[in-house]
């Protein structure tokens, strides 16, 4: 199959053998037209040798691949649809989308071929490249448009339900985001893998899902990715039992943030991070700091920083958890709190790292702590290591707010005016329990928007008790015992 063309139709294609062979020879016509309008579009691009017009045929097959709309998107029972987007055209046949692409992106296309730039080794790829520097080096290494080869494996082992989700994500200069995109884009459906990755100039982070081989196959790309050769390991993959089922779709974007903590990364750079402690040495600071608080002689903050519904679920043992809905409130929090961090040495964490990565650089920019470290991996690779460590509670397991079975799946409170997070079992949801507290269980009934068709926002329970940002009143002795 030529890289970037539709799958072989399927069950719901056209059938007998008649109309079967036609759509054979349409479909074998299409991509020898493809190739030829791929190689052609290479051969304008000057005396090329094989293996930069190699590299360039290749550019413009993942160009193209990357414009592909879902298959989850199309026009439904009739026919295929809108195949291909870009420039906010559509497109339904192949010869349309490659027109376009040839006519109007034929700069892109040979920048991400790497043409008119210094040579690359055979095949296109800069891997091997001498003369780039690995790591954080300014002299950012080019991005590998390489997508694995799948011949060898089956398309039923390929897409199989019985898979896993990985979580991870890479702080590193990309100084092409919309090439890296493009990149994730099609290397996730040509693995068939769903779910969300955002890239921006300070990294990238990802939420996929799809079968073990898919996933295993990402994570070997992945690691063999020029840009983050040397900064992401196998390690730094973390994955739990789920699919590609687990998520409605695939969604790769630039973003500014990979995590948004709503202050610009020129101002506040992972670079300036706190010092990471694996799991291990992270469990004894926390041994050592319970050890002090019991004694009232503690000299340390045990920080969480994720969101009051994760915290509520589960946390670490004599921990500070602020009653914040968002991440990015996290930096208001520090603002009005600033005096509870004064000459402390602060131990923070959230789920997977990400958060701490630039939450402990906005804490350090203030200069008031003594020492800020963070949990590298996050509770997840804690409770690989320490499953009856310090933490208490589960990590994406809490209870119905109403009958108290054990639920992990948020929804927005069902009033509008409120839109606060519930946790509510299907049993609760079917008896129309779906509100975050009695009195936007009362107002949902009542009038929820006005005549403009405007939502209406007022306080509720949730709300009044809860302040955006919260400023605490602990007394050292309070930060001492913590909160089991």
């Amino acid at each position: 199959m030529v890289p970037g063309e539709a799958a072989p139709p399927g069950p719901g294609s056209p059938r007998g053998s008649a109309e079967g062979a036609a759509a054979g020879r349409k479909q074998r016509a299409a991509a020898r037209r493809k190739v030829g309008r791929g190689r052609a579009w290479a051969g304008e691009r000057g005396n090329l040798g094989n293996a930069d017009a190699c590299g360039a045929f290749q550019a413009f097959s993942l160009f193209v691949k990357a414009k592909e709309v879902p298959a989850a998107s199309r026009c439904p029972g009739g026919g295929e649809g809108v195949r291909w987007r870009c420039c906010r055209q559509a497109f339904e046949e192949l010869p349309g989308i490659h027109r376009h692409v040839a006519l109007h992106h034929s700069g892109d296309v040979g920048r991400q071929a790497g043409l008119g730039a210094a040579p690359a080794e055979a095949g296109g790829s800069p891997a091997g490249s001498a003369a780039r520097p690995s790591g954080h080096s300014c002299s950012n290494p080019e991005i590998s448009w390489a997508l694995p080869d799948t011949s060898h494996v089956s398309h039923d082992d390929l897409t199989s339900q019985v898979g896993e989700v990985l979580l991870y994500y890479c702080y590193c200069e990309v100084k092409d985001p919309e090439k890296l995109c493009a990149w994730q884009k099609a290397l996730c459906q040509h693995l068939h893998l769903t779910g969300k990755v955002r890239v921006a100039s300070e990294g990238i982070n990802g939420t996929v899902g799809g079968s073990k081989v898919a996933t295993s196959l990402y994570i070997k790309v992945m690691l063999s990715q020029p840009l983050f050769k040397n900064i992401l390991c196998q390690e730094d993959f973390k994955s739990s039992a789920g699919g590609a089922h687990c998520f409605p779709d695939l969604r790769v974007g630039v973003f500014k943030e990979i995590v948004p903590m709503g202050v610009d990364p020129k101002i506040v750079s992972y670079k300036e991070t706190g010092i990471h402690l694996s799991p291990q040495e992270f469990h004894r600071e926390v041994e050592q700091y319970l050890s002090q608080a019991s004694q009232g002689q503690s000299d340390t903050i045990l920080l969480d920083c994720r969101n009051f519904y994760e915290s509520k679920i589960g946390h670490f043992q004599g921990c500070l958890a602020p009653d914040i809905r968002k991440f990015s409130y996290f930096p208001s929090y520090v603002d009005e709190n600033l005096e509870l961090f004064k000459d402390k040495r602060v131990l923070m964490y959230c789920t997977g790292g990400i958060r701490c990565e630039r939450g402990s650089a906005y804490l350090r920019s203030k200069a008031v702590c003594r020492e800020v470290y963070q949990l590298k991996g996050g509770i997840h690779k804690y409770l690989e290591e320490f499953p009856d460590g310090f933490y208490r509670g589960k990590l994406r397991l809490g209870t119905c707010r109403y009958c108290g079975v054990l639920w992990d799946q948020y929804k927005l409170c069902s009033s509008q005016h409120c839109r606060q997070l519930v946790l509510t079992c299907p049993s609760c949801c079917n008896k129309g329990l779906t509100a975050c507290c009695p009195v936007c269980q009362e107002k949902e009934l009542k009038v929820t928007s006005r005549a403009s068709g405007q939502t209406l926002k007022e306080e509720c329970e949730c709300t009044r008790r809860r302040p955006r940002v919260p400023i605490e009143n602990v007394s050292p002795r309070m930060l001492d015992t913590g909160k089991d």
